[in-house]
Formats: C-alpha cells, structure tokens, sequence
C-alpha cells in the first residue's frame, strides 16, 4: 500500500521498537522512529508521517500529551494515530480515543499480523476520499443528522467533533436502523479488519461514540451477547 509519508514509531524500549519497525519494513512501509514524546513531535513535522504509532508511556511527556499537541497542529491534525501501550484497562483506551487516537493496541496481547492488519485497516480508513458529486447526501434519524459528503454528524443542529473513525461507526450503524449488527461484522465494515480477531475495540468505540451523541445516544442499543442496533426511536441501550 502506497502512502504518503512514513509510519512514525515511538516507543522507548528498544526490542519492541525494532520489532515494529521490522515488522512494518517487511509490509513495504517506510518508517521513522523516535524514543521520546519531544522526540516524535519534531520528528512529526519534519517528515509528515502517514500515520503515527505511539506508546501512551513515554519517558518525558505522556503519549496522551504527544497525541494533544499533535491535534493541536493544523498539518498534522488528520494524520491517523495509533495508541499502543502496556496497559489494557477500559479507562486507558478511552483516555486515548478522547485525545484523538484511532486505535489501540495492548502491549501485554501484542501480535504482529493483528499489528500489521490495524496499520493497513487504519491508513485505509484515512485514505477515503469523500463522493464526487456536488450534491450532499446524508441520514437524519431523531436529532442526528451525518452529512456523508461533508464527513460531518450533528445532534439537534450542533456539530459533533468526532474522529474518522467514530464517523465511520455511526454512519455504519445509522445507515442499517433496525438491523443489529455483531461486533465481528462492525470489526470488518469499520475497521476493515477480519471479523474473528479478538478484541474490545468495538465495544469501547461505541462507549466514547455515545457520549459524544449526546442526546442521539439512546438511538444505540446493545444487544447483548451480540452487538449494537441504531434504532429509528430512542431506546433504553442496555
């Protein structure tokens, strides 16, 4: 796959920086690596990397801190990022996808080939062009209303500041209403990632994208032991 710029690793241990980068080097990906957050900002800038994999513990400045500055730059605000760090708790992936991150991954449950499969899931996801035609298409259900030319979602007339892949997960659910929809099937059409890997991403996503919908939340229902169904009334999400 073809990008614009290199993947930035940052990481501070050594082992799994290398492992990353080799990892990423076989896949044909150009990459740049930096040990500290002070580090991967200047690094940043300098090579405008397609994408960004960074280590939420770092030895002078919290990844979150990296992730926040990097957000704050108007040429770097788009460039996808993914959190990788050694703790796996629900509050640490939340903490990540706030400040702006677009996926995660555990340190502690590390594979390669899922590494690998997020990386390209990621910089496609990123790569999407809008439609061509001028003429703007969207879903308006209860107070939501997503703009799918204009990549933009609001709730009773406020615009939502959600990353590209929160769009991509409501627009997802909103355009299928009454259909539940299993997390492997979310993992495949979201994330663009085989549907029998492992892991809480859907599931913390959905967490993150309800609390930014706001009044639109109870639209989200969980349908346990299975996975989420955008309803055309609010609904008691479980």
């Amino acid at each position: 796959m073809s990008a614009a710029g290199p993947i930035l690793i940052v990481d501070d241990e050594p082992d799994l920086r290398n492992l990353l980068e080799l990892s990423l080097r076989r896949e044909g990906f150009a990459t740049v690596v930096a040990a500290t957050g002070a580090q991967a900002v200047e690094l940043a800038g300098q090579h405008r990397p397609s994408l960004i994999v960074l280590d939420l513990m770092l030895p002078d400045i919290p990844g979150t801190e990296v992730c926040r500055q990097l957000r704050a730059n108007a040429q770097l605000r788009a460039t996808p990022i993914i959190m990788l760090t050694a703790r796996g708790e629900e509050i640490d992936r939340v903490v990540g996808f706030e400040v702006g991150a677009d996926d995660y991954v555990v340190k502690s449950t590390f594979s390669v080939r899922e590494f690998v499969l997020r990386v390209r899931a990621v910089l496609r996801r990123a790569q999407v062009a809008p439609p061509p035609q001028a003429a703007p298409e969207g879903i308006e259900i209860g107070a939501l209303r997503l703009d799918l030319a204009g990549h933009r979602a609001f709730v009773s007339g406020e615009e939502l500041a959600l990353t590209a892949t929160e769009f991509r997960l409501v627009e997802v659910l909103a355009s299928r209403p009454g259909r539940v929809l299993s997390r492997g099937v979310l993992l495949r059409d979201v994330w663009d990632m085989p549907p029998d890997i492992n892991t809480r991403t859907v599931d913390t996503h959905v967490k993150r994208l309800r609390e930014k919908l706001g009044a639109a939340a109870a639209h989200v229902e969980t349908v346990r032991g299975v996975g989420y169904r955008f309803n055309r009334e609010p609904h008691d999400r479980g």
